[in-house]
């Protein structure tokens, strides 16, 4: 049994790896200085939950194993300059992972996009046919609340490979500790421009995890991606690669059909993206010990990863997804499916810009054109959001000249935008509301409702 201390346990990951760890028999404690739902809940009910809110050095003492540290925490954070004066051994949350799988055979899924929908892939199909393996993954899975499952007795570790700094204090990419024997990269597209300023540094993270792939391992890559396309065929590193592109399908009545050798199956995702994906996801399957009968009969199921174009409802002739996307080829992959699959209806991307990457002046021409498939776009950011970041406001007319699209209207006011939104008639039309935030905390009931 380890005595695990976690700092900022209220995190998406580290909650989840927390609870994981107490079901595991471990003796877990942690600190946060705000939780939030459903995080908070799920702490509650494990008795996890801290009884204050803050930082509490005194909470460390030298009976503790290993500190978890996470990314919300800082540098000079109470808890972790008291662990380095005890000289307790301090891990990030991929850190620790990768220590607790050390005697696995470590599949990692990373790319700049499409990585938790291609890890959910193979999670389904594994379950349909009763494989077990343990994993991490950015999204809960069809029939399951868990992310992260850890166990004594499987011998594989599926994990959704993040190129995102591993901890305050420690400033490499996620993906570069867990060193393993299968990969898979699904493509290459600049993000997380407050740490990878240059598309150059952002694209030489992914030639690094390349290399920390174990010798004789297996790399499965997308190569309709130039820029991965040429950082694999560029690399000497002892490894077989092995390459994927779309496969043959087809749209028919609003559905996919994926062409194989068994014949035209009815798929439940859609988009070009989503069949790259499946590409891929197959590739890992079959690496991971299922032939491609079986991948075939369990992907038919496949609904898709929890906020990856979730369809919310169906009306009579209307339809309101949910997405995750937010960086500009996301954005731009969603919006060509959505508009390829329904090219009768009219489309409207209602998007949030969110994230460092999205309210940044410079990063934010990046979204030229992505939206030029679709007949309207709404834009909404909020305020408050960029003073918590300490940028400065962007004017909604260089969000327009960033776009370019003709009919485009930018809201900055969240009351406002729901007003317009609830009250808008949707008829022959599909909604997709994308961002990694909330829409200033939209009524997502109430709106659901406007699809009859």
């Amino acid at each position: 049994m380890l005595r695990i201390h976690f700092i900022a346990i209220g995190g998406s990951a580290m909650h989840s790896l927390a609870l994981e760890m107490k079901e595991l028999g471990h003796e877990v404690s942690g600190s946060d200085d705000a939780i939030f739902e459903p995080s908070k809940s799920k702490l509650e009910a494990a008795g996890l939950l801290p009884p204050r809110m803050g930082w509490f050095p005194e909470k460390l003492s030298a009976a503790i194993d290993v500190v978890v540290l996470g990314m919300h925490a800082k540098r000079d954070n109470p808890e972790l300059k008291k662990a380095q004066e005890l000289g307790l051994k301090i891990q990030s949350y991929p850190e620790f992972i990768a220590t607790m799988t050390q005697d696995k055979t470590r599949v990692v899924i990373a790319g700049s996009h499409g990585k938790t929908t291609i890890t959910s892939m193979v999670l389904h199909v594994l379950r349909y046919h009763e494989m077990n393996t343990d994993y991490m993954v950015g999204a809960p899975v069809a029939n399951s609340t868990k992310t992260l499952s850890l166990s004594e007795e499987n011998d594989f570790v599926l994990l959704e490979g993040d190129e995102y700094l591993s901890s305050p204090i420690d400033l490499q990419p996620k993906f570069l500790w867990y060193q393993p024997e299968i990969a898979l990269i699904s493509g290459i597209a600049w993000d997380h421009v407050n740490v990878f300023p240059t598309f150059e540094n952002y694209s030489s993270q992914f030639e690094r995890f390349i290399l920390s792939i174990q010798a004789g391992g297996v790399l499965v890559y997308n190569e309709e991606d130039e820029v991965l396309k040429n950082l694999v065929n560029a690399s000497q590193h002892p490894i077989k690669k092995i390459a994927y592109q779309t496969p043959k399908h087809f749209i028919t009545d609003g559905t996919t059909y994926l062409e194989t050798p068994e014949g035209s199956l009815p798929l439940k995702v859609f988009g070009r993206h989503n069949l790259s994906n499946l590409a891929g996801a197959q590739w890992i399957a079959q690496l991971m010990g299922m032939n491609s009968s079986d991948f075939y009969e369990a992907i038919l199921s496949f609904k898709g990863a929890s906020k990856r174009l979730e369809l919310l409802i169906k009306g009579s002739s209307s339809f309101l997804y949910k997405d995750f996307a937010h960086a500009p080829s996301k954005v731009k992959a969603t919006a060509t499916a959505v508009k390829t699959q329904f090219n009768s209806k009219k489309i409207t991307v209602c998007l949030e810009l969110h994230t460092y990457s999205s309210l940044d002046p410079e990063f934010i021409k990046q979204y030229n054109h992505s939206l030029e498939s679709v007949e309207e776009v709404i834009v909404f950011y909020d305020p408050e959001a960029l003073k918590i970041k300490s940028r400065a406001p962007i004017p909604p007319q260089t969000i327009r000249e960033a776009f370019a699209h003709s009919s485009l209207q930018v809201f900055t006011q969240s009351t406002e935008l729901h007003a317009m939104l609830l009250e808008k008639e949707y008829s022959n039309e599909v909604l997709v509301m994308m961002s990694s935030g909330n829409f200033g905390g939209i009524d997502w009931e109430a709106l659901q409702t406007r699809f009859k």
